[in-house]
């Protein structure tokens, strides 16, 4: 009799139904081993562009979790793991964002780690010209750790694609809800490496997913200062300083958290002491 390991596979998505049909899409076609089984939970973040409809009509088998537009990232993510752990005792834990375009050995290749109390990340790669685009990163200096064939040990890493055993879950937990969209990703790694989880590359490319190019608008010398403040009050703005002093002062220290607290501030008002062009 075989017996079968479980894999609930987290997502969260609002207004671009188009990449998440498709990261669906790709991620069914992906090869797997005979003894693991998929279920696939989705929270849909107050879409408007017919999302949900979508992915019921073409994925009835997904469990949709309604938002109501305000979860983002992060959240949203806490959401889908939370109502997953509290369906049954999965054997493991997959992130996926819904921009990520999956290969076909995606999921075999990051089963394929022996250690049951370690994060296993996914590195992905631009369809325009190959180059690496999210993954793990070593410290010191920061870098993405390019896939070499096998596995690597890294310091913390992207939400893009990461696998966490239900061992790891006992001991980390789900991520943490303080966070709207950014930072809780890395918080989480960090957090787990502290707590003596090992955190590893992937052998190979697992997929593609672009970067994001443009300068935020927040340090963006085309708008003017009180709309660049604003930006990066938003959720959305990869820096929001009140939760991005909680994960500084988590990681870093309170000193250091300070002084980035400053100087994010100063960069926003004047951006042109960074060099950054205007979009």
């Amino acid at each position: 009799m075989i017996n079968f390991k479980s894999i609930a596979v987290l997502l969260t998505c609002h207004n671009r139904s188009e990449k998440t049909v498709t990261c669906l899409t790709n991620l069914y076609k992906c090869i797997i081993p005979e003894n693991y089984v998929l279920e696939i939970f989705l929270v849909d973040d107050g879409s408007t562009d017919g999302t949900a409809e979508k992915i019921k009509t073409q994925f009835p088998a997904v469990t949709i979790i309604q938002g109501d537009g305000n979860l983002f990232w992060n959240r949203g993510m806490y959401l889908a793991w939370q109502t997953a752990a509290n369906t049954k005792d999965f054997d493991y834990y997959l992130w996926l964002n819904d921009d990520t375009f999956l290969f076909e050995k995606a999921i075999v290749s990051i089963l394929n780690q022996n250690d049951v109390k370690a994060i296993v990340c996914g590195t992905t790669q631009s369809v325009e010209n190959g180059k690496i685009t999210y993954g793990g990163f070593k410290k010191n200096p920061d870098r993405l750790v390019q896939p070499n064939g096998s596995f690597q040990e890294c310091d913390y890493c992207n939400g893009n694609f990461v696998l966490i055993p239900k061992e790891v879950f006992e001991i980390v937990g789900n991520l943490d809800p303080i966070f709207h969209h950014a930072v809780g990703d890395f918080d989480y790694s960090l957090r787990a490496k502290k707590m003596g989880v090992n955190v590893f590359v992937a052998p190979d490319y697992i997929g593609y997913c672009e970067a994001h190019s443009s300068v935020p608008k927040w340090q963006s010398t085309s708008v003017s200062v009180s709309t660049r403040l604003k930006s990066l009050y938003s959720a959305t703005s990869g820096c929001y300083p009140p939760e991005f002093f909680v994960f500084d002062r988590r990681h870093n220290g309170f000193f250091v958290a300070c002084f980035h607290y400053f100087t994010i501030h100063l960069r926003a008002i004047v951006p042109s002491l960074w060099n950054f062009k205007s979009n």
